[in-house]
């Protein structure tokens, strides 16, 4: 038998330069169920995503969706990316393993926490007030060179890296700390700086892009408390939902975040392509 991919559209090209396209995937010419494959906004031009890959019920135990995924790597490769992800549900445990079987390898997961209408009690002693300009300047610097460091460990090449953190960095953050939307924070126990908070405020619901406790302060807590914080301004925003991103091997913050009632919601798998 002959698997293959039939376009079902033409290619198509976003704003942000990445593309995508729909397939039927296609035993002996007959259709067995879709594929929708993309590009990822933070490297358009040299990774690839499967963002969809659906095989009919009565086709599905098959292998269908394993060679459907391989035929997927062929189109990326012919589209001139060096690696795939795949965007899997927290719950989609049959996808997780097939991606597995493939030679993913898991990069990152994404948590969410249904937030009550009682911002938590810090602990005695802390407390979060607004950032100011320099230290802003400060820590925007470092995490520039952070957010790049996480992504060249994870196999993306270090230039590529440093020119996505650079671009996300300036596309969120157009009005540096006056960006409406953001709040930037520091943390002080006892009237010391022992960590920093960044969290997004946009309609539906907050969201955590980086949470920081000082390497000479960690291990006393300090990054709970940072977290209750991200709660506390997300709950004075009127959110009901905190999001947040966790790259695999953080293992401290993993297990921080599930003591904290977060729950994974999708899973980013990668693959280099050869």
């Amino acid at each position: 038998m002959t698997t293959t991919l039939r376009p079902t559209e033409p290619l198509q090209r976003a704003a942000d330069g990445t593309r995508s396209r729909r397939y039927q995937v296609c035993v002996n010419s007959r259709p067995v169920g879709t594929v929708r494959l993309g590009t990822a906004p933070q490297f358009p031009d040299s990774v690839a995503r499967i963002l969809d890959l659906r095989i009919d019920e009565p086709d599905r135990h098959r292998g269908r969706g394993t060679v459907a995924a391989l035929a997927a790597e062929e189109v990326a490769r012919g589209w001139g990316c060096r690696q795939m992800e795949a965007l899997v549900p927290g719950d989609a445990g049959a996808a997780l393993r097939l991606a597995g079987a493939l030679g993913y390898v898991h990069r990152n997961r994404g948590m969410e926490k249904q937030l009550g209408d009682t911002p938590p009690t810090l602990p005695a002693g802390s407390a979060g007030r607004p950032m100011t300009e320099p230290e802003f300047e400060e820590w925007l610097a470092t995490e520039k060179e952070a957010y790049a460091r996480v992504w060249i460990e994870r196999g993306v090449p270090e230039t590529d890296a440093h020119e996505m953190s650079l671009r996300s960095h300036a596309t969120l953050l157009p009005q540096g700390l006056a960006t409406e939307g953001m709040r930037f924070s520091v943390l002080e126990h006892e009237g010391t700086r022992v960590g920093t908070l960044w969290i997004a405020l946009p309609e539906d619901k907050a969201y955590v892009f980086d949470v920081q406790a000082y390497a000479a302060h960690r291990g006393r807590g300090h990054g709970r408390t940072l977290m209750l914080l991200a709660e506390t301004q997300a709950i004075e925003a009127g959110r009901s939902v905190l999001g947040l991103n966790v790259f695999a091997g953080n293992t401290p913050a993993e297990r921080l975040y599930e003591s904290l009632g977060y729950e994974t919601t999708r899973y980013v798998l990668y693959k280099n392509l050869l």
